[in-house]
């Protein structure tokens, strides 16, 4: 019989109302995971409108999508995959057209002033954001499942890597996919990655749903997560949508030495390695200062042909 975690939920959450950002830097180190009840609330509003007003607009492009190694983008960049079979179409959303680029609060909300004191309370003074946001969506009645995954086998840094945030827009729970997450597994390193339905995904030999602590909660609440913590959620059975918005921020030194999708590009990358540079991979910058860095240093070279 498989354990269930041991941690709780209660273990590993904070309040926006009342924050203690030593208590929430703690949380994180020590279990990979933070949550923070009502963190994106002043923001819910307006990313219910750009959010809907993209899924309608996507939708109605989707005579236009093309294929691509991940599914079939549409023209106005929404990530869909094949649908359950009951669908009256063969594509569902899974990832949304919404981004810096085309949502001022989204990139608003990405300089939420208690958001960034708890990422330099985790990461220090000099924080960047890594990509241009992101958008899943899981359509009602049997949106897709995204299986249990670290980040890292998409995107493995150099240093630390990303602290990701992830944001309830509407109540979650067991029945739309709440998001599971397994406490301490950023301790682990870079697990084994295999192609599943929702693209790199672990085993679910070795790591079936019991194994994760499922975080249930409201509009407004946002999950803390290490780029190697093991998360993922489940189909949405519910009648509604279930849209979530991630920020992603890393020490502004920090870059990319793997990106992947699939189990064979990923096993691409990993050739690669010593090649990757921090130059042409710079994030907006949220909280501190860049200072000049010199190009990739004959040590970055050392530690990148160790890695690989």
């Amino acid at each position: 019989m498989t354990a269930a975690p041991a941690v709780a939920v209660e273990d590993i959450e904070v309040f926006a109302d009342d924050l203690d950002l030593r208590k929430a830097a703690a949380v994180y180190s020590d279990h990979g995971c933070l949550v923070v009840r009502g963190l994106m609330k002043p923001y819910l509003a307006e990313l219910e409108r750009d959010i809907e007003a993209t899924a309608a607009q996507s939708l109605a492009l989707l005579d236009r999508a093309e294929r691509v190694n991940e599914g079939w983008v549409t023209p106005d960049g929404t990530l869909l995959i094949p649908a359950p079979s009951h669908y009256s179409r063969d594509k569902q959303i899974m990832v949304l057209a919404v981004s810096y680029t085309t949502s001022a609060v989204f990139f608003r909300s990405a300089f939420d002033s208690k958001t960034v004191d708890i990422v330099e309370a985790v990461l220090g003074p000099n924080i960047e954001i890594f990509g241009s946001g992101q958008c899943l969506y899981k359509e009602p009645v049997g949106g897709h499942p995204k299986h249990l995954h670290q980040d890292a086998a998409y995107f493995e840094h150099r240093y630390e890597g990303p602290v990701g945030v992830l944001s309830y827009l509407v109540d979650t729970d067991l029945v739309n996919g709440a998001l599971h997450v397994v406490p301490g597994s950023h301790t682990m390193g870079v697990l084994n990655h295999i192609d599943t339905f929702s693209h790199l995904g672990l085993d679910e030999q070795e790591w079936p749903w019991e194994k994760s602590l499922p975080v249930v909660g409201k509009a407004g609440d946002s999950i803390f997560f290490h780029v190697k913590t093991i998360h993922g959620s489940q189909e949405n059975h519910s009648p509604k949508p279930r849209p979530v918005a991630i920020h992603r921020y890393r020490r502004a030194d920090d870059y990319v030495v793997i990106s992947a999708t699939t189990a064979a590009n990923r096993a691409e990358a990993e050739k690669h390695i010593a090649e990757t540079r921090k130059s042409n991979q710079r994030g907006l910058m949220v909280r501190g200062f860049r200072a000049y860095e010199q190009e990739a240093s004959t040590q970055d070279f050392a530690y990148s042909a160790k890695r690989a």
